[in-house]
């Protein structure tokens, strides 16, 4: 158990009692519960693309280490080296973003990932958090007087992202980041009539998206009317949960994993549900809600807007995406292939999230005084 005395004023030991270590702790308990869960969800399918068994878990433990890495490391960041970062990532994330649209591999209608060095990154998982703090940057800087047009820098930043997500397609993720500067918006003080049209706007935005990609117009009348089209996998995760009652079959003894494609990573909360039951959802389920409620709640003793803004951003991404995920899984919402926060299989998902948790962890650090927009 790692221990610094109070009046240690190390680096590491100014971090440790300035950092929410209950946040910190929730988030690595999180990532412990997913490495747990590929390690059963994941054989069947190692099996059927003939790779060894546990194939999936060796790659999920080794990226937990960069994960922890960055997720402690971000959170040493000042807010001047935090904004810093974020900008150097956004761009990097944009770039990499058109290249993978101009030279990445379709995957099931998709081009969302690009190879480089022998790892496969899905660059659009990055600019997630580095928008929400960039976007919370520009707006708290038109706020405190500075000469900077938040809402049109902001804006096109939006825009730009939007754009290269409908072209990979990826609506998903351009909702959440809807979502996300939607939020921060109406917190910096944007006018009612303006968050309303926005908001239309948006309504507008989906369903065109329902007439433009075919994709989405066939997820969304399969959630409506299931009996006319192919509902294989969501009947098969509902019939998981169904068989897990509430204490579940056993740690192994599920069978979803071996028909379901994506048991290991979007639908693996259906495998927990079947192998350790109602409970132990409801425990993932509490540990999302905890993080939630805890990032709130910091930002409830803080008066730097900066902060507010894009941390605001930060637990509306992590939120919104364990919600589509865990909707999805129980029909709740039409499919979205997204993956479960610290619990689904990804490495591009684990690191991004670990950079966003990791800029959470900074932002409420707590500090002395009032919180300087320069620092």
């Amino acid at each position: 158990m790692m221990q610094f005395a109070r009046n240690d004023t190390s680096i590491l030991g100014n971090w440790w009692w300035t950092v929410d270590r209950w946040l910190l702790g929730a988030v690595i308990l999180l990532a412990g519960i997913g490495l747990m869960l590929t390690t059963t969800a994941s054989p069947p399918v190692a099996e059927r693309i003939n790779v060894d068994t546990m194939h999936f878990v060796r790659k999920q433990a080794i990226m937990l280490v960069p994960a922890l890495l960055i997720l402690v490391g971000v959170s040493l960041l000042s807010l001047r080296q935090l904004r810093r970062a974020a900008l150097a990532v956004f761009i990097g994330s944009i770039l990499l973003m058109a290249a993978t649209i101009l030279f990445g591999s379709e995957i099931k209608g998709a081009t969302r990932w690009i190879s480089l060095g022998g790892l496969t990154i899905q660059p659009s998982e990055f600019v997630k958090p580095s928008f929400a703090v960039l976007a919370g940057w520009v707006l708290a800087a038109r706020r405190m007087g500075e000469e900077v047009p938040g809402y049109i820098v902001s804006g096109t930043l939006f825009l730009l992202v939007v754009v290269l997500l409908g072209l990979q397609p990826d609506i998903g993720q351009a909702v959440v980041m809807s979502a996300i500067w939607f939020t921060q918006l109406f917190i910096a003080g944007l006018s009612m009539t303006l968050v309303i049209f926005l908001v239309v706007g948006g309504v507008a935005g989906l369903v065109a998206a329902y007439y433009i990609f075919p994709h989405v117009a066939v997820r969304i009348d399969r959630f409506l009317d299931p009996e006319s089209h192919d509902s294989f996998q969501i009947d098969r995760a509902l019939e998981a949960f169904r068989s897990g009652g509430l204490m579940g079959r056993g740690p192994g003894e599920g069978t979803v994993k071996q028909v379901l494609p994506d048991g290991h990573a979007d639908f693996i909360f259906a495998v927990a549900g079947e192998e350790f039951g109602l409970f132990a959802c409801l425990i993932i389920v509490s540990l999302f809600v905890f993080v939630v409620v805890r990032g709130f709640a910091r930002l409830l003793q803080n008066n730097d807007l900066f902060v507010v803004l894009a941390a605001t951003g930060l637990i509306v991404q992590f939120a919104l995406q364990a919600l589509i995920n865990m909707a999805s899984t129980l029909s709740l919402i039409p499919t979205k292939g997204m993956t479960l926060p610290f619990i689904s299989y990804g490495g591009s998902s684990l690191l991004a999230l670990a950079l966003g948790m990791g800029m959470l962890l900074a932002l409420t650090r707590r500090r002395t005084g009032l919180a300087s927009w320069s620092e």
